[in-house]
């Protein structure tokens, strides 16, 4: 959002959208703000998909290709090269996070631009561990425990030693630590530890199943923190990596059973309408300043999202770094002022600043009013773990209101059978309010205005969150 025009640079370029849904709808939709051609890509499974019909009314009938997955990079990069893209964009998920694939864009024979942080960034901070190290490094507050993989028995004792001390301080009833194979994953080879006397034999353990599983006997030890909030921060930054601000916070702490965010509000906290056992202001003053000192050391180049989890007494550790757009940018955009106009698109922002343009404002540019929510409107049962509901949407309506902003590939045309490929998300619903109070009653008004049914292949009814976001609306940015 500078002040100037989108230019040649821009206009001389064609992103290809290398995603699907809501998020493929907006990229295009910020592509066709900034004047640039694109081509999207689409699955037989998502021939149905709202952002096919939206590919082919704004980008013509050439702008779509098919292609049979979207997890193919050679597919990606043979239909980037017909359709003469100079550009990816990876939007979330897929391969929006994975540095192979970026440094592949940028470094084959017709080299092209990845729309995201530089492929050596997504490395560095896309490791756990490595991101953990360097914010340590720069004093930032990460969850105590191991940044490294651990095979001395005695040092692997110290550390749990001062893991249990540290939950202790903290008031936790139960303190326990997780024990983790540093080689392992999707859950496997990782025990807590709920007594210290049994530390050493359940280290042991489990450093004899990673060699086993895994030939590195290596473990990491860590804090479990619980009864936390979990806070974000929107960074974006262009490629001088010079001069990265803010967007300001946000709070994801209503979530699924499995800890997938399920409600999402900007800002993180209200400290002048909501009462908190700490000082909030300071806490989200924190978690900026930290953010941005590691955004510089790094030279951040594009957008992301530092990731917080925020304990009972308002202390903060970093979780992590996305190094891509989030599904929920839409809601810091909402609050969002840049010199005082309003209409923040950070998509676009990220897409000019990918292409090269300079961001055109700095800090003191950048304001905040208001407060957003986003609602994720999905297919599943919250009385049954949140499992994914198959079937088809027969209506889908809602009140429209100028508060309120709907994201959904869900088309107009139903029924639509949701792929069961995919997770059933359905649609983002981002309301605004001049206060917390005003977008809570809102967000009110707007579920109960909200028409979703269908059946399943046993005529069953459909089930949604809808009741879930419902019941939880009144507890929106409460610790």
């Amino acid at each position: 959002m500078s002040d100037a025009q989108p230019d040649g640079i821009l206009r001389n370029h064609k992103i290809l959208v290398a995603n699907r849904g809501e998020i493929a709808m907006r990229i295009m939709g910020a592509c066709g703000r900034l004047g640039i051609p694109f081509a999207a890509v689409y699955t037989a499974e998502d021939a149905a998909s709202g952002h096919v019909s939206a590919a082919r009314g704004e980008g013509g009938a050439k702008s779509l290709f098919r292609v049979s997955s979207y997890h193919d990079a050679n597919e990606l990069m043979s239909v980037a090269d017909e359709a003469g893209c100079t550009a990816v964009h990876p939007g979330y998920g897929f391969f929006a996070e994975d540095f192979r694939f970026a440094r592949r864009v940028t470094k084959r024979d017709r080299k092209m631009i990845f729309i995201g942080p530089s492929w050596k960034i997504i490395r560095e901070l896309g490791d756990k561990i490595n991101t953990k190290r360097l914010a340590r490094s720069l004093g930032v507050p990460t969850v105590p425990g191991s940044d490294r993989p651990i095979y001395d028995e005695m040092e692997a004792e110290r550390i749990a030693k001062t893991i249990f001390e540290f939950q202790e301080q903290q008031g936790i009833s139960h303190p326990l630590v997780l024990v983790k194979a540093s080689a392992g994953g999707g859950g496997m080879g990782i025990e807590e530890v709920y007594d210290p006397d049994q530390f050493r034999s359940v280290y042991r353990r489990i450093r004899n199943y990673a060699l086993r599983q895994f030939k590195d006997e290596g473990v990491l030890i860590e804090q479990r923190v619980m009864n936390f909030n979990h806070l974000e921060v929107q960074i974006v930054s262009d490629r001088t990596r010079m001069n990265p601000v803010h967007f300001g916070t946000r709070n994801c702490s209503i979530q699924s059973t499995g800890l997938q965010k399920r409600i999402e509000v900007a800002p993180g906290f209200v400290p002048e309408a909501l009462e908190y056992s700490f000082d909030a202001r300071r806490v989200l003053d924190d978690i900026v300043a930290y953010s941005l000192k590691m955004a510089r050391t790094v030279g951040y180049d594009n957008v992301g999202t530092w990731e917080w989890i925020v304990t009972r007494k308002g202390n903060p550790y970093l979780m992590e770094v996305n190094t891509r757009i989030q599904v929920e940018n839409g809601v810091s955009a909402r609050i969002a002022q840049i010199r005082g106009q309003g209409g923040v698109d950070l998509i676009a922002e990220q897409i000019r600043t990918g292409l090269g343009e300079p961001l055109g404002y700095r800090q003191e540019d950048i304001g905040f009013e208001g407060v957003s929510i986003e609602y994720r409107l999905i297919a599943e049962d919250p009385e049954n773990n949140f499992t994914p509901w198959v079937g088809r949407i027969e209506g889908f309506s809602w009140k429209d209101a100028p508060w309120l902003t709907m994201l959904t590939h869900v088309p107009d045309r139903l029924p639509y059978e949701i792929p069961t490929e995919f997770d059933p998300n359905l649609a983002l619903a981002i309301i605004y309010g001049k206060d917390i109070q005003e977008a809570r009653e809102r967000g009110a008004v707007f579920l109960n205005s909200l028409r979703l049914t269908g059946r399943d292949s046993a005529g069953e009814p459909l089930k949604s969150n809808v009741a879930f976001l419902k019941d939880n609306t009144g507890r929106i940015l409460c610790f």
